[in-house]
């Protein structure tokens, strides 16, 4: 049963520690943190937090370029709509499993419209109109497997 819903930064960062957790640790998409961006969590995480924090609670202020960095990994090694839909799950199945709530709900919304705009910015126009491989599955699923 998921927690109350995201009302603070304390709670923005502790979902984004798990989710980083998951993703790094993630065959498919860990790779593009832990070898292509070498990211450093501890580096990353206020900035990424100011992004949830802008986007979701309008409290913070966030005025990075987030596409920019996914841009030169794309460069380095392309990202796919599988990538994509991989991070959205793992996002997804974070945010369920710590949140329930309407900025929960936005937050998973928004996820997936930011790995949506991501992808379309990165592979090209034409992989966002259909789902070109992009298919969230449920967050139901993930805790099974």
């Amino acid at each position: 049963m998921p927690g109350a819903d995201i009302t603070d930064r304390a709670d923005l960062e502790r979902l984004l520690r798990e989710f980083y957790a998951a993703a790094f640790a993630d065959p498919l998409i860990g790779p593009y943190f832990t070898e292509v961006a070498g990211l450093e969590l501890e580096a990353h995480l206020p900035h990424i937090t100011d992004f949830w924090e802008s986007a979701l609670l309008r409290t913070a202020d966030y005025r990075r370029n987030a596409f920019a960095p996914h841009q030169g990994l794309h460069r380095r090694r392309p990202l796919t709509a599988e990538h994509f839909g991989r991070w959205v799950q793992l996002w997804q199945a974070a945010v369920d499993g710590r949140h329930g709530g309407p900025v929960a709900e936005r937050a998973k919304a928004q996820g997936e419209r930011i790995a949506r705009a991501m992808l379309r910015r990165t592979a090209g126009p034409d992989t966002g109109g259909g789902t070109g491989g992009f298919v969230p599955l449920s967050a139901v699923l993930l805790r099974s497997g």
